[in-house]
């Protein structure tokens, strides 16, 4: 089975730069989508003979934030949000419920400039945490968490402690929260590899390989028997983000 997730930094956009024919190319199984930043009538993906079981929950506030998650096999439940008003207002989480599994997509609230939301988000990686252990089958989530969880995940580390997404409080959180009860593929198979997900637009940043790595698929350990690739797929294009896979037995 395989697995996709990718932050498209606006499905609109995406959609502009060959974002259909990348989905054909890759043939994922399940292919979840982060920050659409549309509304269910602002898109149409001509994708249905791929994924017949399409899925968005959009924010509130138009033009932001936003998930979306194709399928090819029909889940057996779809639920969007955390059932929590408070933090269900921006279209962050779709959860769909397989026979032996849930996937979770998730798109983590940045901390913002000057940290401005690094207490709503602290309070997020809670109530998430809570929400997904909660969940009566083994789960896999994937999307962009918005943090970088150690040195090896981001380029200049020395500079960027005091910045959104590697903060000690969120790295400590991630720590705490959801790598308290997941595995991180990726760095679980690959403990010495850089590689990264995401690139600033500004001073030529993926040219450079001048990178973080915040997007992650995390495993339940009671199904880690079952992963047989974690990938990060720098080679496309189209987004701030690259794609992220996960190939399961």
């Amino acid at each position: 089975m395989k697995l996709i997730s990718w932050n498209v930094n606006g499905i609109r956009a995406v959609l502009k730069k060959d974002f259909v024919d990348i989905l054909y190319t890759l043939d994922a199984d399940v292919f979840c989508i982060q920050e659409t930043k549309a509304q269910p009538d602002q898109i149409e993906v001509d994708c249905k003979d791929l994924y017949p079981y399409q899925y968005m929950n959009s924010a509130e506030r138009k033009g932001y934030s936003g998930t979306m998650i194709f399928c090819k096999k029909e889940p057996l439940s779809i639920t969007y949000g955390m059932n929590q008003p408070a933090y269900d207002t921006e279209g962050r989480v779709i959860t769909i419920e397989y026979a032996d599994f849930d996937i979770v997509t998730v798109y983590t609230p940045n901390s913002g400039t000057g940290l401005k939301r690094l207490d709503y988000r602290m309070e997020w990686d809670q109530v998430f945490t809570d929400y997904v252990t909660h969940l009566e089958k083994p789960v896999i989530i994937c999307g962009d968490l918005n943090v970088a969880n150690e040195e090896i995940d981001i380029k200049n580390p020395k500079t960027n402690h005091k910045n959104a997404g590697f903060t000690d409080e969120e790295r400590n959180s991630f720590k705490a929260n959801l790598l308290k009860h997941f595995k991180d593929s990726y760095r679980t198979l690959y403990p010495d590899k850089v590689e990264y997900s995401w690139w600033s637009y500004r001073f030529h940043a993926r040219e450079k390989n001048a990178g973080w790595r915040i997007d992650y698929w995390l495993v339940d350990p009671r199904l880690w028997d079952a992963v047989e690739d974690s990938k990060i797929l720098t080679d496309i294009y189209g987004s701030d983000h690259c794609p992220i896979e996960l190939d399961l037995k």
